[in-house]
């Protein structure tokens, strides 16, 4: 699987991201897995003809001292679909973009 790791978090970061996350993105599901919904403008055409498909989502676990971007589009809909897959380079700046950004505004350096 392809992602965005961000690891070295202490207990710390770890307790600042969880409450973030569960605040604005949460509750988690299975575990520590968190549904980031991708920007409707973000979209391949492919996707945004998938009206029945959507919202799409990008995966985000965290785990004890990291967090592990998937840089795949995912939905909730159904397991397969053909608007599934590998985030385009928009989608994974965006992603990436967005992880450092959280790092940013909960002022946590790795």
């Amino acid at each position: 699987m392809k992602q965005y790791l961000i690891d070295g978090l202490s207990p710390q970061d770890h307790e600042r991201l969880k409450a973030y996350l569960d605040e604005h993105h949460g509750p988690c599901d299975l575990g520590a897995i968190y549904w980031i919904k991708l920007e409707q403008a973000l979209l391949t055409p492919l996707q945004q003809e998938h009206t029945l498909c959507a919202p799409h989502f990008f995966a985000l676990e965290l785990g004890r001292d990291y967090l592990s971007c998937e840089l795949l589009v995912r939905i909730k809909t159904n397991i397969k679909c053909d608007c599934m897959g590998y985030a385009t380079l928009e989608q994974r700046e965006w992603l990436m973009e967005f992880a450092d950004g959280l790092l940013d505004t909960l002022r946590i350096t790795v």
